[in-house]
């Protein structure tokens, strides 16, 4: 059985973070592990509090899974300080795996869930490993520090990704955008379109969890980059038609109907 391992953040409702990272990982038949660097309680109308781990704590949960299972892929979410990051980077230098990162710095409700000097890092001390980069774009707009509104602007971006900070592909989640909800992934290969319909909800939360995980379920599985992203994609347009409508505020999205029609 293949495996992967979310390092990443909690919710209690289970719409992000490990807890929606499991659920993917089982929906897409890999054994799922987590490793968690903050408990934040939060639900769909928001985050009420964070604890961040200390760094030992994360450090020793990394050496539970590495010394014993080491994961086909990593996927990590919520990295709250620069000092998490440090202590993430070794384990994923030292072993041949798929990494994907979803640079989480801010929760669909607006609060912050990475600090100034860890947006700033995340840059110089993960990007470079990256197999797959998922950002949406104003998370693009913070790593990069330039605006992305065209697709002029968009190509631009992926190749700094690829070509100045050094990760094998960057996905660039189109839902900030007008129009479509288009996303594009940069590989070493060129620019892929990934087109998708705009639906009329508000119950979105955990979109950039969920994608992630898909991606990194695949790639454990021996995917290649294009056909993990381009599956996920097609898991995302299920996951955000037909959604559960659960919570008072912005609610989770659908993490079974792929499987219903695949």
């Amino acid at each position: 059985m293949r495996t992967a391992l979310s390092i990443a953040g909690t919710d209690p409702t289970g719409g992000a973070g490990t807890t929606v990272d499991l659920k993917v990982f089982q929906s897409r038949g890999v054994y799922g592990m987590s490793v968690v660097t903050s408990l934040v309680a939060q639900n769909t109308l928001g985050v009420q509090q964070v604890f961040n781990q200390p760094v030992e704590v994360i450090h020793a949960q990394l050496e539970s899974v590495f010394s014993d299972i080491v994961p086909n892929a990593v996927k990590t979410g919520m990295l709250a300080t620069s000092e998490v990051m440090d202590v993430v980077r070794p384990y994923i230098e030292r072993h041949n795996i798929s990494y994907v990162i979803d640079p989480v710095m801010v929760a669909k409700s607006g609060d912050l869930l990475l600090d100034e000097h860890g947006q700033n890092a995340v840059r110089t001390k993960l990007l470079d490993l990256a197999t797959v980069v998922t950002p949406n774009i104003p998370e693009l707009e913070t790593i990069i520090n330039m605006k992305v509104e065209t697709i002029d602007e968009i190509e631009r971006a992926g190749k700094i990704f690829i070509n100045e900070i050094g990760a094998q592909s960057v996905l660039i989640k189109g839902g900030h955008l007008k129009g479509d909800a288009t996303d594009y992934l940069f590989t070493k290969s060129g620019l892929y379109t990934l087109p998708g319909e705009r639906y009329a909800t508000k119950h979105t939360h955990g979109t950039g969890c969920t994608y992630s995980a898909v991606i990194t379920a695949e790639l454990a599985k021996g995917k290649s980059i294009e056909d993990a992203v381009t599956l996920a994609k097609r898991y995302m347009d299920m996951a955000i038609k037909y959604t559960p409508e659960l919570g008072h505020g912005q609610g989770p999205v659908n993490h079974f109907k792929f499987q219903e029609v695949e």
